[in-house]
C-alpha cells in the first residue's frame, strides 16, 4: 500500500486529521516525522495543508485487535 495524501479541514489538528483517515491517533508520531516542517504551522493546520499519511499508519490501525470486554 502506497503512502496517502490527504488535505486538511478548516479548524483541524493534526491529532484530528489522522484520526480521520486512519483512526489511529498513535499514528501522530509517524505521520509528524513523515511531514517536515508540519507541526512548525502550529496547532490548527491552515486549511488544504497537504499532509503525507505513512502506508504503515494506515495498516497498523486496520490490523489493531479488538478488545471485547464479554466473549
Amino acid at each position: 500500500m502506497a503512502d496517502l495524501v490527504e488535505q486538511s479541514r478548516q479548524g483541524e489538528t493534526v491529532e484530528a486529521l489522522v484520526w480521520r483517515v486512519t483512526g489511529n491517533a498513535s499514528a501522530v508520531e509517524a505521520v509528524l516525522q513523515a511531514n517536515p516542517g508540519l507541526a512548525e504551522l502550529g496547532a490548527i493546520l491552515p486549511a488544504g495543508t497537504a499532509v503525507t499519511i505513512p502506508a504503515a499508519a494506515v495498516t497498523s490501525s486496520a490490523t489493531a485487535p479488538l478488545i471485547q470486554l464479554w466473549d
